[in-house]
């Protein structure tokens, strides 16, 4: 079977949706499919695209067997620039609707979101190249940005949902990371013989339990400290701004380090916000190599998940499973009984504290703090539960599985 990956990022970005296709890939690859994948030139990690890519529409790697076509898009230097944002989409979308169209034919299409556009270009790429295509739902839009306020306008919002409604209908199937997507999904109308669960997994190979003091500690000055570490997209929806007034209580413990790693559209006013108020407990470091993300982890003595109020009530973010993998105690900032908070609780791996409460993440972090033996036994619980219910291994088989039985199938209302 040839399986084509249409992914906005895709490693060396180190966004936590791309390392996650990056491992697919392989793992399809390993399976004996021939697997492509159409991409973006690196840049997620800054606000220009990274050095060797630049001045190129396309350039083709070869990744572990995998064959990678980058392509160029423009990239706004200021992320909450939303007329930049939406020409970014655009070159990007039209850019991989005709690289789809080059090299040999697939036989199925993988297209994971965001953006919802790339649902568009899946189903062109379907209909010129005669292959089905899968979308997969790494979070539900219009709906999140609705939420966070980006999307306002009725007649906008209007247009976007005709267009995710128009997507679920021409996909051949519909992966979904959670039970909570299924269900939104359901209530839009999606079949449920369309829906496909699988959720989102830990590579418990390259993350795992490793020395706390390590090459990446060193680096950062953190061997002699208590590291809270949150590691990701650093967007609206996390709600970061309440972490730093948790920093501000917890100043008197100079001992207590928070270290914020990765890019998005909050983190200039973050970085700015810890200027103002002279946090020195505060560091903020780029999104890091794929190689050293192990002992970034590692580095590590708490992995924190903070969402708004509002926002964890249909998936786990990703991150969850790669602190577990870690063997690191969570303390997650999140609704209470929603999807992450039920799985913490129930595997026992982390606290978990009201979302946008300040004062109770900086009491969750001292808890932790004067109780090293409890992280250490929270950590070691949450990697048990990784390795048997979200292992990289289970997923790929679940994904090839509906692969394979959508290519049988093929194009939904008509043939190959």
């Amino acid at each position: 079977m040839r399986i084509l990956i249409l992914t906005t990022y895709y490693p060396p970005d180190s966004a936590a949706n791309g390392v996650l296709m990056k491992q697919l890939a392989e793992d399809l690859k390993s399976c004996g499919h021939e697997v492509d994948v159409v991409t973006n030139v690196p840049h997620y990690d800054g606000d220009r695209i990274r050095e060797g890519y630049r001045g190129r529409l396309c350039r083709r790697e070869l990744e572990d067997g995998v064959g990678v076509r980058r392509l160029y898009l423009y990239v706004p230097r200021k992320k909450n620039w939303l007329l930049g944002r939406a020409l970014s989409y655009l070159t990007w979308n039209l850019l991989s609707a005709a690289a789809c169209l080059l090299g040999p034919r697939p036989d199925v299409l993988f297209v994971p979101s965001p953006p919802l556009t790339n649902g568009l270009v899946g189903f062109a790429a379907c209909r010129l190249r005669r292959a089905p295509f899968v979308y997969n739902v790494q979070d539900v839009y219009p709906d999140i940005a609705v939420r966070l306020g980006v999307l306002r306008d009725e007649r906008t919002i209007a247009f976007f949902r005709r267009m995710e409604k128009f997507v679920y209908a021409k996909a051949a199937a519909v992966s979904v990371i959670s039970d909570g997507f299924r269900a939104n999904l359901l209530d839009k109308g999606v079949p449920p013989g369309k829906i496909e669960v699988i959720p989102n997994f830990a590579d418990t190979g390259l993350i795992r339990p490793l020395s706390r003091w390590n090459a990446f500690s060193a680096a950062h000055g953190l061997d002699d400290r208590f590291v809270v570490l949150f590691a990701g997209n650093i967007g609206l929806s996390q709600g970061l701004e309440h972490v730093l007034e948790a920093a501000c209580r917890l100043a008197g413990h100079p001992e207590i380090v928070f270290l914020i790693v990765g890019a998005g559209a909050a983190k200039p006013g973050l970085i700015a916000m810890a200027a103002r108020q002279g946090l020195t407990n505060v560091r903020f470091l780029p999104f890091q190599p794929y190689g050293d993300i192990p002992e970034m982890y590692a580095a590590s003595d708490v992995g924190l998940v903070p969402l708004k109020r509002g926002f964890t009530g249909e998936s786990v973010p990703s991150k969850v499973m790669s602190i577990m993998a870690a063997a690191r105690p969570l303390i997650a900032s999140v609704d209470e009984d929603s999807e992450t908070w039920n799985l913490i609780r129930e595997a026992g791996c982390g606290l978990c504290v009201p979302p946008e409460e300040p004062e109770a993440l900086a009491r969750a972090v001292l808890e932790l703090a004067g109780d090293r033996e409890s992280g250490l036994r929270m950590g070691a619980a949450g990697r048990e539960v990784v390795e048997r219910r979200y292992s990289r291994r289970a997923a790929a088989t679940k994904y090839e599985e509906l692969l394979l039985r959508v290519t049988m199938k093929g194009i939904p209302g008509g043939g190959r």
